[in-house]
């Protein structure tokens, strides 16, 4: 993926949907399910799932958004989105992140050195890059 189609996904996600709730309800309307029949599906109480789609309420823990994922049927960007999205709502990365970081070190040491030199947009997105091509 070309840096500017990296933009543009980002860009997608900040102005498609306005908060996780915005999304997951956007997308639970396109599959046309209704709220008590996701709520059911969740193994949630109609109000809280009302709360969480009205962001009155945190999104779900990780076992539930992919539970979500996989009733919406939802491609892996779409997935990516909403994890963002919930990660953003709580103030933290997103839930599927944390895992993969605490069983390496080095990516840690990697974070903290772009963040000692203030990377941006380009080196990441460059970096990005580089990555996916050892995957070609």
């Amino acid at each position: 993926m070309s840096g500017q189609k990296m933009r543009e996904k980002v860009t997608r996600m900040n102005e498609e949907y306005l908060n996780f709730g915005d999304f997951i309800a956007k997308k639970r309307e396109e599959k046309k399910i209704t709220l008590r029949e996701m709520a059911k599906r969740l193994d949630h109480s109609p109000p809280y799932l009302s709360d969480v789609e009205k962001d009155r309420r945190n999104p779900f823990d990780l076992a539930k958004l992919d539970l979500l994922a996989s009733i919406l049927m939802l491609s892996e960007e779409d997935k990516t989105i909403m994890l963002n999205l919930a990660g953003k709502k709580r103030g933290e990365v997103a839930p599927d992140i944390p895992e993969y970081i605490m069983e390496r070190d080095y990516v840690s040491a990697a974070l903290r050195t772009a963040r000692d030199l203030d990377a941006g947009e380009e080196e990441w997105l460059e970096f990005v890059k580089e990555l996916k091509k050892r995957k070609e």
